[in-house]
This record gives structure tokens, sequence and C-alpha cells, in this order.
């Protein structure tokens, strides 16, 4: 099987799992069930997965790994703010049904992680590789080591407001108040960083070279 099957497979297994999660919980899904759902053998989905919990992981870090790849592109001359939101208002334009469906089942498995521990643990898995990117990252955009106390103390707490933040978003959108409550999708991408800025006391938000500020 190919990187790019594989990935497909495992991509499918992942939403079939969530959407039985999420109408039917976790405890009353089994493995036979999620692979009944995606015509596939019992034995396909315990090759990709060690768990019918971990299926939810896919999904989970859809939303993740879209935030990430926007933090890597971050120019050093731009405020945070600034490009998460022209990103956002990019992804709006372009994005797919299949993918803003993606969206809304990640958080879905979000909000369903405050009642259900075991994807408390996979949601907190998704949150510990935000903060290790970010160290990652905001290393090199301050040029500093990865592991000066400073850098870990600001990816540690832009990692937080992420976290925190997709909580508090993802139950909006579920109970269909997001709208009213955030704004446009480029206003809510300028409060995240600007939650994010006043975290870290403005090293992460603010251009490093050039540019001007206006995060809020």
């Amino acid at each position: 099987m190919s990187d790019h099957r594989r990935l497909m497979l495992r991509m499918n297994v992942s939403r079939a799992a969530c959407r039985l999660f999420w109408e039917r919980g976790v405890e009353a899904t089994s493995g036979e069930r999620i692979a009944s759902d995606v015509g596939v053998s019992v034995r396909t989905v315990w090759r990709h997965f060690r768990t019918k919990e971990s299926c939810a992981e896919p999904v989970v870090m859809y939303g993740v790994e879209w935030f990430m790849s926007v933090v890597r592109d971050w120019p050093l001359d731009a405020a945070l703010a600034d490009h998460l939101a022209a990103e956002v208002a990019q992804y709006a334009r372009k994005s797919r049904p299949e993918e803003r469906a993606d969206e809304v089942l990640a958080l879905r498995m979000i909000s369903l992680a405050e009642t259900e521990p075991v994807l408390r643990t996979v949601w907190l898995t998704a949150c510990d590789r935000i903060e290790g990117e970010l160290r990652a990252i905001l290393a090199a955009r301050l040029e500093r080591p990865a592991v000066d106390l400073e850098i870990r103390l600001h990816a540690a707490a832009a990692a937080g407001v992420v976290r925190v933040l997709e909580e508090h978003v993802g139950a909006a959108v579920l109970a269909g108040t997001a709208q009213r409550e955030f704004g446009e999708p480029q206003l809510l991408a300028r409060q995240f960083a600007g939650a994010i800025r006043r975290a870290t006391g403005g090293v992460v938000g603010d251009p490093v070279r050039g540019g001007t500020d206006s995060a809020n």
C-alpha cells in the first residue's frame, strides 16, 4: 500500500470512528462497527490503530496540522494576527466541503473529550505536539536554542492558549453561537493571535524584523 493510500485509509477509518463516537458514545462503539462502516475488515482497523479510541487521532490532528502549517509559514516581518487572519480568509475561500466537515468533526471530538477521558488523552497528545513544534519554530524565529527556558515557557503558554480557545470555540460552534460570540473567521483569528501575544508578552505575535505590529 502506498503512503497516500495508507493515509487515506487511516483518515476514512478515523472519520467513521468519530461519527460513531459522537452518535453512540465511545463505550458503545466497537472496532467491528467501525470496520463495518468503512467497509474494511476488523484486522485492517487494528493494523492501523492501537485501540478504537486512537482511531480519533487523524481527525483530531486535522486542525492541528493546519494551524502548525500556518505558523511554520509565518513571515519574520509580519504580525501573527495579520498572517493568521490572511490564512483563515484564504482557507475560507478555497476549502472543500469535506475539509470543513472534518473540521466540525474534530471540534466534536474536542468537545466530547470533556466527558470521555480516553478522547481527552488523544486531544492532549495533539496539544503536546503543538507545544513541541512551537518550541522549534520559536527557537528558529528568535535565533535561540530550543532548550532555552524562555523558549520552552513561551511555547507552553502559546500551546495552552490554543488548547483553551479551541475547546471554547468548539463548544460555541456546536451550540450554534460562534457567529454571535466571535464574528467573522478573520476576527476570530485575530482574537487567537491576540491571546497568544498577551500570554507570551508579545514574543509570540510581533514581527522580529521590520513590519508593524497590528495584533489585538
